[in-house]
């Protein structure tokens, strides 16, 4: 297995600096990459309140808030991203993280592990056009990554059984929890749990409940959050690109279908939390 010592993200959206954090706090050297500034310097003060936050509750001492920033590098130069595994959480387009891999590239060496967080591309198919293509893999982290123990490792059709393998005892290093899966349409998660946010959604289209009561059975059920409230908390933007992403997949499959009103929230850019407003407004206070 290949041996990490440093860890490149690249894209410092709340996903990637989510997944910085995690792989800091694991003692890892990393490397936060974004092409803008403003994005990079607020996945710095996010991250700073995370470990404040752990700070206050005991969970990390002063110390060791100090020694996680210290093994943090924000870099804005793609020639910057050195590591020995490169993990992309940038936009959900493939062209885009090829393109990113292959620029990626010409500065590493066939070793270097590159390792998509995509929630539902193919990886086979991201791997089919980038150089060295065994060494792309999926490793799929759930929001928050710095809080969610799950992590899916995918292999494509050209993924090394050694990459895979590095990639599945480098999420038990980091705490979380790995499982093994072959590249299908929506990996397991998101093809399970599509039908959690579709169904739900049905049921508030169709005046059976409100989204409000659906999140309070589903809640009192046992289920963590509800799935509206899980919708704001992941972005319906991301839910949306997903639900395409699986009705395609599956020719068009009516149950993959996109709902109505997933479309309308993204069509009017209430996104969630990010936006301060999705199903649930956040501005005046929280759900």
């Amino acid at each position: 297995m290949v041996q990490t010592n440093t860890i490149c993200i690249c894209g410092a959206g709340t996903m990637g600096s989510g997944i910085a954090q995690v792989s800091a706090q694991s003692g890892y050297y990393t490397i936060l990459f974004d092409v803008n500034e403003s994005i990079l310097e607020k996945a710095k003060d996010s991250i700073q309140k995370n470990l404040q936050y752990l700070t206050d509750k005991q969970k990390i001492s002063e110390e060791e808030k100090e020694q996680i920033h210290q093994r943090i590098k924000f870099v804005k130069d793609i020639n910057d991203c050195l590591a020995d595994v490169i993990i992309e959480a940038i936009i959900e387009k493939i062209d885009a993280k090829v393109a990113l891999f292959n620029q990626l590239a010409e500065a590493s060496h066939a070793e270097v592990i590159f390792a998509t967080n995509t929630s539902s591309l193919s990886v086979s198919e991201i791997q089919k056009k980038v150089l060295h293509p065994q060494r792309v893999v999926g490793m799929h982290f759930f929001n928050p990554a710095y809080l969610m123990k799950l992590v899916e490792v995918v292999k494509g059709e050209q993924t090394s059984e050694d990459v895979a393998q590095t990639i599945y005892e480098l999420c038990k290093q980091m705490g979380k929890t790995p499982v093994m899966c072959k590249d299908v349409p929506g990996f397991i998660v998101n093809r399970v749990a599509r039908h959690y946010y579709l169904e739900a959604m049905k049921l508030v289209e169709q005046g059976i409940a409100t989204f409000k009561d659906v999140d309070a059975i589903m809640e009192a059920s046992g289920f963590k959050m509800g799935p509206f409230k899980l919708m704001d908390l992941i972005g319906m933007d991301i839910n949306l690109s997903v639900s395409q992403s699986m009705y395609e997949a599956f020719n068009n499959a009516d149950r993959f279908k996109p709902a109505d009103l997933q479309i309308e929230k993204v069509k009017n850019g209430e996104l969630g939390r990010k936006t301060g407003k999705g199903f649930y407004d956040y501005k005046l206070s929280e759900p």
